[in-house]
């Protein structure tokens, strides 16, 4: 299948009006293996896709419909990324991959693959229901998922239907904690994450708390000791520590339209270093396209990868004994979404993983 799905891959973007959904269609229309084929937008239905992104306007797009206007007979989808608010791709899966959410094929949709890239898909049921108040709607599809932190999932994302793409502060954090965890470098307790997020990251949708008087000329922290990406950033170093941990974890907003810069603070295990984080994080990355560890100390900025499906990674060792410092910078609307969603579909489909994400950051 993966040989069939190389030559043209027939895509919908369910969400394609939001920031997460525009910079999706951004890297598929230069995408050389990719047919955008369904484009949904509930506020925005029945517009030109150039009406709604300008900088788009130059691509051939199928005009914007609502979901339950898209005629699948019509649209030979071999994958459906959904870019949509939480709660919503649950009960869309539901319908098309399952009958209330068992997991049963509904007939016409069963070669369909998907990605999601909201939150529906990447916390096991029970921790679902504890942090989003609801019980969700498709469970048996929720453990189905495959978690796509793509760098540490490739072989189970090859073989995929439903891919649950990380959020943006867990892609930031993980990528660097991960392997120095598993190698046990450093304390499974006492890990602290400082990050710091362009608005963009708060989606495109109107709200009081998203407005430039209350944005410019500041900073500041939000969903303090609660943040839902909590939990997800503590499922993934659990499984790879071997024992249950738990983060500090704060984020800010910065006046910025995008990019993530991540300030992790971690305990060394016993006669480790900082250089020895380094090396573990060099070697384990020496050779993923998008990860890249810098050799020597040095500070990090998100304009050094604004644009692009990177991830940069700097380690520093504290003034405090036994003590380093992690700096992971991502642009949150790439590498934090729709860059990591596409790296994803490229591993699904059996093409070259980095195909249509070769550019290099914009800078300055």
């Amino acid at each position: 299948m993966a040989a069939e799905l190389a030559d043209r891959i027939g895509v919908g973007v369910f969400g394609a009006s939001g920031y997460a959904g525009g910079e999706l269609v951004r890297l598929l229309v230069r995408h050389p293996n990719v047919d955008i084929r369904v484009l949904t937008a509930e506020r925005k239905a029945h517009s030109s896709y150039g009406a709604v992104f300008p900088h788009l306007a130059s691509a051939k797009l199928p005009e914007l419909v609502s979901i339950n206007e898209v005629n699948w007979s019509d649209n030979d989808v071999d994958i459906l990324f959904c870019a949509l608010p939480h709660g919503q791709t649950q009960e869309l899966i539901s319908g098309l991959f399952g009958k209330n959410g068992r997991g049963d094929v509904v007939a016409g949709h069963k070669d369909m693959k998907v990605i999601d890239l909201s939150s529906d898909f990447r916390l096991a049921p029970q921790l679902y229901a504890q942090w989003y108040g609801k019980t969700h709607m498709a469970p048996a599809l929720q453990n189905e998922a495959v978690y796509g932190l793509t760098e540490f999932a490739k072989g189970d994302i090859e073989g995929a239907r439903l891919v649950s793409c990380p959020g943006c502060y867990p892609t930031a954090t993980l990528l660097p904690l991960l392997p120095i965890l598993k190698n046990q470098l450093i304390e499974a307790d006492g890990i602290i994450i400082d990050a710091k997020s362009g608005v963009s990251g708060a989606g495109r949708t109107v709200s009081e708390t998203n407005l430039f008087c209350e944005i410019n000329d500041g900073i500041h922290a939000y969903a303090v000791g609660g943040h839902r990406h909590a939990p997800e950033i503590e499922t993934q170093l659990t499984q790879v520590a071997g024992e249950n941990v738990t983060v500090s974890f704060t984020p800010h907003l910065v006046p910025m339209n995008r990019g993530i810069l991540s300030t992790i603070y971690v305990k060394l295990r016993g006669g480790t270093s900082a250089d020895d984080l380094r090396r573990c994080l060099s070697d384990y990355y020496e050779n993923e396209t998008f990860v890249c560890v810098i050799p020597e100390s040095g500070a990090l900025a998100t304009r050094h990868v604004r644009g692009s499906n990177y991830c940069l990674i700097s380690v520093e060792k504290d003034r405090l004994t036994g003590r380093a410092i992690i700096l992971s910078v991502i642009d949150n609307l790439v590498k934090g979404a729709a860059g990591q969603a596409v790296h994803n579909m490229n591993l699904m489909s059996g093409l070259d993983e980095t195909t249509g994400l070769e550019q290099k950051p914009l800078f300055p």
